[in-house]
């Protein structure tokens, strides 16, 4: 499947997000926390017993890791390919990580539920970055993958 710029960020083909989903090995979460009861560790959960590699990315939790993998402040901290950039971050942080996902040659990002920044989207995807907004990782591999 070929890389497409601008395309509709309100309905996305089933097509497009499982070309993602089936090509992604190791997911770099950019928000990861270990408390239970935040999304981005039930999602992580899903995510770990369906065979996702996980790499956990949140500056607070610099020390620690989630299913042995420790921490990483930053995405360029993790220093090998990632194939998918989840993003459990408000709007505002959405440009910085974009530029980050950018400098580290990530092939996708995935914003969660919630979270849409068309701007970064478009900058995204100028970069070759398959982009994905307001939508839940482990809702649509559970719709589109099982």
């Amino acid at each position: 499947m070929q890389v497409q710029t601008s395309i509709d960020h309100r309905a996305y083909a089933p097509d497009y997000l499982r070309h993602i989903l089936e090509r992604t090995k190791t997911i770099a979460v950019v928000g990861a926390s270990i408390d239970p009861w935040r999304p981005s560790f039930g999602v992580m959960s899903y995510l770990n017993r369906v065979g996702y590699r996980l790499i956990p990315v949140n500056p607070t939790a610099i020390g620690q890791s989630l299913n042995g993998e420790p921490f990483r402040a930053q995405l360029k901290d993790i220093g090998e390919p990632i194939d998918l950039v989840n993003v459990f971050r408000r709007p505002e942080y959405i440009p910085g990580i974009v530029e980050e996902a950018i400098a580290i040659g990530a092939p996708a990002l995935w914003l969660q539920l919630g979270i849409m920044h068309p701007d970064a989207a478009r900058r995204a995807e100028s970069a070759g970055i398959q982009v994905v907004m307001n939508r839940c990782l482990s809702v649509e591999h559970s719709r589109l993958m099982r």
